[in-house]
């Protein structure tokens, strides 16, 4: 069965103007155009955008979609088994999240009582799958699984004071890394301060410090897009700074 454009977007709840889109960067393709310069789509078609929108749905960049779906070692029904496990995945941290807001209407409503440390199970939960499902692959692959589940149960211990203490620091190493990249200078005092914050915070996840681990992950900043992106959102070259940054305090050179 063939699609026009406005059928093909209606079929997919998507607008025309994406397909459009789609079609202007290669990402998707129309099987043909009429005459009339209208698109035209076939079951092939259907099946990319379909893929391509659960890959969306997963967060996935619309760049690494399209080298996803044109390797020629993309296989579909693998990918359809993927997409179910991340799927399920998002399921089960939306249930923790649910459940822990159901934990807390009953505390505040009388009905059970819920300790501190309760009241940030899911959230801690939530960090940890999110971080295995962006980054789990490499990390794993660069300190092993042993290093990773004892970051992930001491994040699972954490007490509320140390929670809020965590989150404090989060934007207190943010704050002194923006101000640190104005200067332009790794070396500099505001930069070396932000090196020093970043070892702070690592020490919430690690077991252990090394300053060899801490420039091995400051490489993996630039050198795996996702980080890139992470710390590049405000200002572009953050991430290659902040690992200049970690080089120079601890002593590990490139």
């Amino acid at each position: 069965m063939e699609y026009t454009i406005r059928q093909m977007a209606k079929l997919a709840g998507i607008s025309t103007r994406t397909l459009r889109y789609y079609d202007e960067i290669g990402l998707l393709k129309p099987a043909g155009i009429t005459a009339a310069g209208y698109r035209l789509y076939g079951q092939a078609e259907v099946d990319r955008l379909q893929q391509l929108l659960f890959y969306r749905e997963l967060g996935v960049g619309l760049e690494n979609i399209r080298e996803i779906l044109d390797s020629p070692s993309f296989d579909a029904v693998q990918a359809l088994k993927q997409h179910r496990e991340q799927l399920l995945k998002q399921r089960q941290r939306l249930d923790q999240l649910i459940a822990n807001v159901e934990k807390t209407l009953a505390n505040q409503e009388g009905r059970m009582e819920m300790t501190d440390r309760d009241k940030f199970e899911g959230f801690k939960q939530k960090m940890i799958d999110d971080n295995e499902q962006n980054y789990g692959k490499e990390i794993r692959e660069k300190y092993g699984d042993e290093a990773v589940e004892a970051s992930n149960a001491k994040l699972q211990q954490m007490s509320e004071q140390e929670w809020n203490e965590l989150k404090t620091l989060e934007h207190e190493l943010a704050s002194r890394l923006a101000l640190a990249f104005q200067t332009g200078n790794p070396e500099g005092e505001l930069a070396q301060q932000a090196a020093e914050l970043h070892k702070r915070w690592l020490m919430y996840y690690w077991t252990a410090y090394s300053k060899e681990a801490h420039a091995g992950l400051a490489d993996m900043y630039v050198a795996d897009e996702r980080f890139t992106a992470y710390y590049d959102k405000e200002q572009p070259g953050t991430a290659a700074f902040l690992r200049e940054a970690i080089h120079i305090f601890t002593g590990v050179q490139h």
